[in-house]
């Protein structure tokens, strides 16, 4: 028996704002700063390129997958409701649970502790042209932050549609500018008479390791890994299902038409950074052997335009990783909402806001726990934590030398992202067996069911297997199963019996 949901909040969100959702959120932070994590670990540059490209082959199968359950269940709350009607209360409380603390707080921190990192380099490069003067202290640097992610939840509790046409205006700016960074060294080869730095093809090899056995395959998955955070958020238009105007058309072409362009801009800035940039260049450390911390895409605009270069890359970051900040929090709040009407989470979290029409209270909810989050892993960086016994080992929960706060959070939303979204994507079989197959209630079905799944499946769990394999990534694997235990801990002491 299918469980039932009031639909209180209206259907505003037509097309182009959906796909504005996906694009926007999913282009971040990723595109200008995981290029340095994907080259480090694997070093032949047609090999670099199939990671960006499996990361949106991976996001293609599980779109084709999620637009048919998405479309069975058009409500608010996404991944929540088909956990929930796919596998039971419980589930879809587990999922809850992971998203607000750790997927959607971290994601939301990761962004706009970027957005701060990036305005940080515009007052350097302005008031220090060349130099590495640390402008704003460590800590203004998260108070920023953390008054950036409540600010842009002011707006989108002012209402859905406010939120999506600034989501809109941001990805049409955001687009832009990585058409911008593709094009460029055609344009500065085209217009310079003798450029510094002309594309090379030189910079391209080697292109593929000398067979299957040449490759490192544990860095294949980190890299991997770095590449899903890019991807991350293709599924945001499932929490505002509930919201969007003929969701049986508008979702599967937000999500398959959102995706696609998201492989051609990624690939094509890539291969646009690889032309100007050496190997060697892209991946530099320092003394203490850290990745460079400036983005990619600044040291590439650097190369090619001088000081204005990374003034405009710093801008350009900027206003992405804005975008998808604010994608955030305007899909975020719609699952505490589903779960306050559950009674999952304090029904005071299903309210919606007599005069905006949007679950306002939920929106500040996660805007505040994000806020905190930020200055939570700024600590954790800045402090040190003891060693916790672990069955038969010990985890230390100090993170990996010289890994940033960005880092860190990114691997967290990663690992929980990835567990609970491969699973939302399996119930499309309980579905199937559960709810026949009929034109009404499935105007859009999966192409290549059941193989197109059952590959998106079998692959995710590689990755999951690679965050426990890979020392970089074991605590933020530990940390995760941490909390997932601890939210069936809470279910089963709180909610396993419905409330009235």
């Amino acid at each position: 028996m299918q469980h039932t949901q009031p639909q209180s909040l209206p259907r505003v969100i037509g097309p182009w704002i959906a796909t504005a959702i996906i694009v926007g959120t999913v282009i971040g932070s990723g595109v200008f700063v995981k290029g340095r994590k994907v080259a480090d670990n694997v070093p032949e540059f047609g090999l670099a390129m199939s990671v960006w490209v499996l990361g949106g082959v991976l996001a293609l199968l599980g779109a084709l997958a999620l637009a048919e359950i998405a479309v069975l269940f058009p409500r608010a709350g996404g991944n929540y409701v088909f956990l929930r009607e796919g596998y039971g209360r419980m589930a879809g409380f587990l999922w809850g649970w992971v998203e607000f603390w750790i997927i959607r707080a971290a994601s939301a921190a990761a962004l706009a502790t970027m957005f701060t990192e990036s305005f940080h380099d515009v007052l350097r490069q302005t008031l220090y042209p060349g130099q590495t003067v640390e402008v704003l202290s460590f800590w203004i640097r998260q108070l920023l932050t953390a008054s950036v992610i409540m600010g842009l939840a002011f707006v989108n509790a002012r209402g859905t549609l406010l939120g999506g046409r600034v989501q809109f205006a941001i990805t049409v700016l955001k687009v832009t500018s990585l058409l911008f960074i593709i094009v460029l060294p055609f344009a500065v080869y085209a217009m310079v008479a003798e450029p510094t730095h002309p594309p090379k093809v030189s910079h391209l090899s080697p292109t593929w390791p000398p067979g299957v056995f040449g490759i490192n395959w544990s860095g294949f998955g980190v890299a991997l890994v770095g590449v899903l955070w890019a991807y991350n958020g293709w599924m945001n238009i499932a929490p505002v299902a509930g919201e969007v105007k003929e969701p049986h058309r508008n979702i599967p072409i937000a999500l398959l038409a959102g995706v696609f362009i998201l492989i051609a801009l990624y690939c094509g800035a890539n291969f646009a950074y690889h032309l100007v940039l050496p190997r060697d260049e892209i991946i530099a450390k320092n003394a203490a052997g850290e990745l460079s911390k400036t983005p990619l895409a600044t040291e590439f605009c650097a190369v090619l335009l001088g000081p204005f270069g990374v003034l405009l890359a710093s801008a350009i970051v900027m206003t992405s990783v804005l975008g998808a900040l604010n994608g955030n929090l305007l899909v975020g709040p719609r699952l505490l909402y589903a779960m306050g009407e559950d009674r999952l989470a304090p029904a005071k979290l299903a309210a919606i806001h007599p005069r905006y029409k949007t679950p306002a209270l939920a929106t500040i909810v996660v805007a505040t726990w994000s806020a905190l989050l930020v200055l939570c892993v700024g600590a954790l960086t800045q402090y040190r934590v003891p060693v916790v016994p672990l069955g038969f080992t010990e985890l230390d929960l100090n993170v990996p030398p010289g890994k940033s706060p960005f880092d860190i959070m990114t691997d967290f939303v990663i690992f929980g992202s990835v567990t609970f979204e491969t699973l939302a994507v399996a119930t499309i079989f309980t579905f199937r067996q559960r709810i026949p197959v009929t034109p009404e209630n499935r105007p859009y079905r999966c192409w290549g069911y059941p193989f197109v799944p059952a590959l998106y499946i079998a692959i995710m769990g590689l990755v999951l297997l690679n965050f426990f394999v890979n020392p970089e990534s074991r605590t933020e694997a530990f940390v995760g199963m941490g909390f997932i235990a601890s939210g069936a801990a809470v279910y089963g002491l709180f909610f396993r019996s419905p409330k009235p």
